[in-house]
């Protein structure tokens, strides 16, 4: 297994620390997109310049997770992730004052910039602190705190919207994200570090001999594959159920709210079911990749569901996928940190999810502009099902066992 270890700080608590953040990090990132039917028509902005603000978070939000890997290095991922968060929920509080269009796209590069080094560091403490087959159930619960974080930013997103207005949103989630702060600085306050290894660790190895590797290049190609229809749903799933499918505010925060809830749930069960799979006797790194793979699969056919069917049939692809969403972080990070290590998950995470972030710049902007060519949403769903088709080579082909990769060994470059 991974390198002897033994943690100074207790695993139960650390994961449970690590998966609030990831909530706190989906809650006031998805703000914005559930806000954004009532800020779009209360400041007059355009399908295009909503599509501009939606993608401008991934602007920083994707480079940043190289800054993201290097801080943590020098800072350490405990306080690497506390310096972001407070970035972050600072963004969020100032985005209740803003007025103008200039001003929401300064704050959402903000907001951004912060929220890069949220899924870097809590790999980067995941891999030390758990062995491998240990890490479907951690990588699990965070998981369900991202999709918690989504549902529950919709669902109690909408109702703050409909009771109180769109500034509220941003004043009340961003004020309590940073109450996180104060049981995080009181648990890992100190110089003693987290995990106590037994042993040496390897150094970790840099960002160049990553990139020579065809298995790096191929996480992260897969995982922008991957993250295109989520960040499409994420960013534009209140406005397509408002403006397409003609309902209320508070339906859309109920149904939107269900498909991440669902996702959640099938986070927190699947986690424990892939490691006692493993714990049985099941081949770990075909596993593994099954679960990434049936991600893959199922969202594409949940596009469809939403470009070519009626009503009905659209929400019963956006329900149906919520399984892709709740095994997606079970597979594509457990990968990632397995294939880099405890030494390397820091910088892998940094650009596979960095990577990922890229369907964040692209997908919302090209939504938008989509709508405005076609007058409606069938064509970018449709877009969303091919993009989905292709992880499934990048993933399924391109990465072979998912195991620890030998750093000192020739690379293979893609």
């Amino acid at each position: 297994m991974g390198t002897n270890r033994t943690a100074s700080l207790p695993a139960r608590p650390l994961i449970a620390m690590i998966a609030l953040a990831i909530f706190i990090h989906a809650l006031d990132r998805g703000n914005f997109a559930t806000a954004a039917p009532l800020i779009k028509d209360g400041l007059g902005l355009t399908n295009t310049q909503t599509g501009l603000l939606l993608s401008a978070f991934f602007w920083t939000y994707v480079p940043g997770h190289v800054l993201a890997g290097w801080l943590i290095e020098k800072l350490n991922a405990r306080r690497a992730l506390a310096l972001a968060l407070a970035v972050w929920s600072l963004a969020t509080v100032l985005t209740g004052f803003a007025t103008s269009f200039a001003m929401l796209l300064v704050l959402r590069l903000l907001l951004g910039l912060g929220e890069s080094a949220g899924f870097p560091a809590s790999s980067k403490l995941l891999a030390e602190a758990l062995p491998r087959e240990k890490l479907g159930t951690a990588n699990g619960l965070v998981g369900a705190g991202l999709m918690l974080g989504n549902g529950l930013g919709v669902l109690l997103g909408g109702m703050v919207l409909a009771a109180m207005g769109w500034q509220a949103l941003f004043f009340v989630f961003g004020g309590i994200s940073l109450l996180w702060l104060l049981p995080w600085l009181a648990m890992t306050s100190g110089r003693k570090p987290l995990i106590q290894p037994t042993e040496p660790a390897p150094p970790a190895p840099g960002y160049a001999v990553m990139l020579a590797r065809r298995e790096t290049w191929a996480a992260m190609l897969g995982m922008f594959c991957s993250n295109y229809p989520y960040f499409i749903v994420l960013s534009w799933l209140p406005l397509y159920l408002v403006k397409q499918q003609g309902f209320a505010i508070t339906t859309m925060a109920w149904l939107g709210g269900l498909v991440y809830l669902l996702g959640a749930a099938i986070n927190f069960w699947g986690g424990p079911w892939v490691d006692r799979r493993i714990a049985a006797g099941a081949d770990a790194p075909r596993l593994r990749k099954q679960v990434v793979l049936a991600s893959s699969a199922i969202a594409v056919v949940c596009m469809l569901a939403c470009a070519l069917g009626d009503t009905r049939v659209a929400v019963a692809g956006l329900l149906g996928y919520s399984l892709s969403i709740g095994l997606g972080p079970i597979g594509t990070f457990t990968v990632g940190q397995t294939m880099a290590g405890p030494s390397g998950a820091g910088k892998w995470i940094g650009l596979q999810n960095g990577s990922g972030g890229l369907s964040g710049v692209v997908g919302p902007l090209v939504t938008g502009v989509l709508i405005d060519a076609t007058g409606d949403y069938r064509m970018a769903f449709l877009f969303a099902a091919l993009v989905s088709a292709a992880g499934l080579f990048f993933w399924g082909v391109m990465i072979g066992r998912v195991e620890p990769l030998d750093w000192d060994s020739p690379p293979q470059r893609p």
